[in-house]
């Protein structure tokens, strides 16, 4: 015991140091990274938007980033599956707490976002978000295309999220509709997976639904989101309610019929060709969970989009 420490997230001397705390104990961040504003020497932020207003069901996934922190515990020190290395070594990431939102006046919310945003991408290179709901990928998505263009979406979801939008709602279920008409994102190659619902328009989005998903393997799916990204730079959004409810109970607006935590697990590690400039998670509502299934399942994402963005980078000598 004596080279450990304990409570890694403000103790840490390096920003690519592992953890030695034990997993029921210590300061809670995202995978114990440290927690800190300041953007000095970082690849890699993580941030958390504890925002829920948008919700169109059942509220509560503005504990979402809290929850997911706490899950994450487990992955803080052993070598991350399926990267079978520290996903950390080589890429100095911080956990940047969160967003400061008034919630009493929610019109403020998606300038704040993007604001906020903005300053991140601007010292660091890759910025993963953990929701609060859907609608908060829609300023994140305006402070990335400021950054890199118009991206392609890569959304794993029940929902498409392009219903009518007369452009000032905060609503978690329009913003895709609102990207493409503002020309945030690239329609033509943008996809969508898992999709169980039906809205007016899909935009020219190509889409997976459910039973597309429910009969194609893993590896099908990524080749699939491969092949229709192409070479493009793209955002990757995870709503959790894209799992089917056994696996994701703790979200707002579940629908039956989804994949497995395991089969969508899969298909993410299969993605590491796209060139993935940022990404998100959201949609993880506490309240309704059971055991933390929810939050695992989403921090396990999260942990992969990390594992991802390690892998496009140098290797630590």
């Amino acid at each position: 015991m004596a080279n450990k420490t304990i409570d890694h997230a403000i103790t840490a001397a390096s920003l690519t140091s592992a953890a030695s705390d034990p997993t029921h104990a210590g300061v809670l961040s995202f995978m114990r990274r440290r927690f800190t504003k300041s953007l000095k020497g970082v690849d890699t932020v993580v941030w958390g938007i504890p925002f829920d207003a948008a919700t169109s069901n059942r509220p509560g996934a503005r504990f979402g980033p809290q929850a997911i922190r706490r899950a994450s515990a487990i992955f803080d020190n052993d070598p991350q599956y399926p990267f079978h290395r520290d996903i950390f070594a080589n890429m100095a990431t911080i956990d940047y707490g969160d967003c400061l939102l008034d919630y009493g006046n929610h019109q403020k919310t998606p300038a704040t976002i993007e604001r906020e945003a903005a300053k991140i991408l601007k010292s660091a290179s890759y910025l993963m978000t953990m929701g609060g709901d859907h609608f908060v990928t829609w300023p994140l998505l305006k402070a990335h295309a400021a950054k890199h263009g118009p991206l392609a979406l890569v959304q794993f979801d029940a929902h498409q999220d392009t219903w009518d939008d007369d452009g000032r709602r905060i609503d978690h279920g329009s913003f895709v509709g609102r990207a493409v008409r503002d020309g945030v994102i690239d329609p033509a190659r943008s996809i969508q997976i898992g999709i169980r619902t039906h809205a007016p328009q899909d935009f020219g989005i190509r889409i997976l639904y459910g039973y597309d998903v429910e009969a194609m393997s893993a590896a099908e799916i990524a080749a699939a989101i491969l092949d229709h990204v192409g070479g493009a730079a793209a955002y990757l959004t995870f709503d959790i309610d894209c799992l089917d409810p056994a696996h994701a109970p703790g979200t707002g607006t579940p629908v039956a019929g989804g994949p497995s935590s395991a089969k969508l697990l899969s298909v993410l590690a299969g993605l590491s060709a796209l060139d993935v400039r940022g990404s998100d998670v959201v949609e993880v509502a506490p309240a309704y969970d059971h055991a933390d299934m929810t939050a695992i399942a989403g921090a396990t994402v999260a942990m992969y989009m990390l594992g991802l963005r390690s892998g496009r980078l140098p290797r630590a000598r």
